[in-house]
């Protein structure tokens, strides 16, 4: 087994900060900003996605055209030491919670949930306390983005049933 990291030089870095910024930008265009034909653009790109530094290519859409109109992030506090593995699995459970990571500091973990309005972020507020091994909560309710073009600001998947469609 070769434990050498991939290589990754300032031509892949060019490629991926262009694909980063608009992921629809073709190899052509992309080659001719950095001295390179599609086709070895093409090349890198399929090794990059190989190796797992590319890990896939999304649309970042409005949130409210999804039936999303209310975000929190919550901090989660676990009875004793509950295993990131647990965590995971709790989390996989509720298609509100569009990100979720251990954390250091008081809590455990922290995620980042949306919901189509208050009444259905506290329904998921209490599906997630209800877990035996979830001590606290404590919510921070999002009011407006500062960076409108961060991968936090969008969505990635619509709300539930049910949640009528605002644009």
């Amino acid at each position: 087994m070769n434990s050498r990291p991939t290589p990754f030089d300032e031509l892949d870095r060019k490629i991926i900060t262009a694909l980063m910024a608009n992921a629809r930008t073709s190899f052509a265009e992309i080659g001719a900003g950095i001295g390179l034909s599609a086709t070895a653009v093409k090349r890198r790109v399929d090794r990059l996605r190989e190796t797992g530094v590319i890990t896939g290519f999304t649309a970042t859409v409005k949130p409210s055209a999804l039936g999303w109109r209310t975000e929190a992030y919550v901090e989660v506090y676990c009875e004793g030491a509950a295993p990131p593995r647990r965590l995971a699995e709790v989390v996989r459970n509720h298609p509100e919670i569009t990100a979720a990571m251990t954390v250091t500091g008081g809590a455990d973990a922290l995620l980042h949930v949306r919901a189509r309005d208050v009444e259905h972020f506290e329904e998921v507020l209490e599906r997630i306390r209800a877990e035996p091994f979830i001590r606290k909560t404590i919510s921070v309710m999002v009011l407006s983005h500062l960076i409108p073009d961060s991968p936090e600001a969008g969505a990635s998947h619509p709300a539930p049933e049910g949640a009528p469609d605002v644009r």
